[in-house]
């Protein structure tokens, strides 16, 4: 960014500057974590005022600070040190507003410039009004390289977007295998309370109301359905798929293997001729839309073959969740390499999209990690394709490569994950032990979600 000062000398009465700024509610976040001020008022959606109007009003100290903005980068501009500053508060902005700062020289004399200040709205009725006195520089500064290292701000706004479009559908039918443990129990309880599912309980029953006893909670109006051992409990949720009771099934506390064995029998499981197929769906802070990433769960080290149902999947999963899907399949280059057999892999899915073998969404690859999500990596490669640097979905070559890539994500981006097995007649939600409630919620939402889709697609 370029940077240009008006030095005293330059400077005469009737000067202006302005900027503008729209206001987001990640800045509110910001603006609370640097302050120290987290009232509710400046950070939620509630009517805390009795207004009738929900809130996230911009703090005055922060509306305050755009004129230093402009004092600072404008008029006078760099070197500026400030002297004294009025604030008279007109009125109140809101997060999702575009505001005008704007700077008017009065007077200037012996170094210091007076200045009249103001914050308005976008239609020009003031917010804030002012005065400034600032000592102005007496050098001259002129740089382009000035730069401000990037916040981000670890707050999870597509899977809250989620839950929105979530909440009022109606809730779920859900069969919960084994929720017998704390962290099982009450995700399950925390979605049904959220109306995103209505919980059918399978397993051990005595066990299931010791922990719900534990946890305070009410099992009224639950149907709880008592069978000892995990893969028998899963075998019921088949069943009650097949009797059209649930339209999805969630993991408890059993091991995965255990749960998705009885759904691969192929009289009485889920099987609907595709491969069954884990997709994560992320929630990167700072990132534009949810990043899918598949699969990282499930297949081990998928042949061409399963890497078409793997891109299938996650295509008709991003679909449902409303996004535009645009696959990048991963390999450690961007050229077909004949001894790198995921590069291989990568550009013959691509050219099976083109053929029509993979629907529903644009696929390209083989690209390297950095030229499937950033856009100057991609172009600096000569990578000029509607995926490359913009992908949505990331196809990963392995487990290992998937499983390294979701937890970078989670434990150095500080991302949330939900995730759910796709390629069965419902939707598996997946959940760890380790799964925070939002987690659980997201991963129940995105099921919800995806049924709603493909209920919509038939009808």
């Amino acid at each position: 960014m370029r940077m240009v000062n008006r030095t005293f000398d330059e400077i005469t009465a009737g000067d202006t500057a302005e900027l503008r700024r729209l206001i987001t509610t990640d800045d509110l976040f910001v603006f609370a974590a640097a302050s120290g001020n987290s009232n509710p008022m400046h950070l939620t959606d509630s009517d805390l005022d009795g207004d009738g109007h929900n809130e996230r009003v911009a703090p005055g100290m922060f509306i305050a600070s755009l004129i230093s903005a402009v004092l600072g980068t404008q008029l006078p501009g760099p070197g500026t040190i400030y002297r004294r500053q009025s604030l008279d508060f007109r009125s109140r902005a809101i997060a999702g507003e575009e505001v005008v700062t704007r700077a008017t020289v009065l007077s200037k004399a012996d170094g210091l410039v007076r200045l009249r200040t103001e914050v308005l709205h976008a239609d020009g009725s003031p917010i804030l009004t002012g005065e400034a006195e600032v000592i102005a520089p007496v050098e001259k500064f002129d740089a382009a390289d000035v730069h401000v290292p990037g916040l981000v701000v670890q707050r999870h706004r597509h899977f809250e977007t989620l839950l929105d479009r979530a909440r009022p559908l109606p809730a779920l039918p859900t069969a919960v295998v084994c929720p017998q443990d704390e962290n099982a129990l009450a995700g399950a309880l925390l979605a049904r309370a959220e109306g995103i599912i209505a919980p059918v309980f399978i397993g051990d029953e005595r066990v299931i109301r010791t922990v719900a006893q534990g946890l305070g909670a009410d099992l009224s109006g639950i149907e709880v359905i008592d069978i000892t051992g995990d893969e028998a409990a899963a075998a019921r949720a088949c069943a009650l798929v097949h009797e059209g009771r649930v339209a999805a099934v969630m993991k408890g506390h059993l091991h995965s293997d255990d749960l998705l064995r009885p759904m691969l029998d192929k009289v009485l499981g889920l099987r609907i001729g595709r491969r069954f197929t884990h997709v994560f769906v992320m929630d990167v802070p700072g990132q534009p839309e949810p990043l899918l990433v598949t699969d990282a769960a499930i297949n081990i080290a998928p042949d061409l073959a399963t890497k078409m149902d793997i891109c299938q999947n996650a295509i008709d999963l991003a679909l449902s969740l409303g996004m535009q899907a645009r696959v990048g399949v991963l390999s450690a280059v961007e050229m077909v390499n004949p001894e790198i057999q995921s590069s291989l892999d990568a550009a013959l899915l691509s050219k099976m999209a083109d053929r029509g073998q993979i629907r529903g969404g644009l696929v390209e690859g083989p690209l390297a990690m950095d030229d499937a999500v950033n856009l100057a990596a991609a172009r600096a490669k000569g990578l000029t394709g509607p995926v490359a640097g913009r992908a949505n979905i990331l196809v990963v070559p392995g487990i290992d490569a998937g499983n390294m890539l979701v937890k970078q994500l989670a434990f150095i981006s500080h991302a949330e994950s939900a995730g759910v097995v796709m390629g069965a007649k419902v939707p598996v939600i997946l959940n760890s032990r380790s799964d925070s409630p939002m987690s659980r919620l997201a991963s129940c939402a995105v099921a919800a979600l995806y049924v709603t889709a493909q209920s919509r697609r038939a009808a």
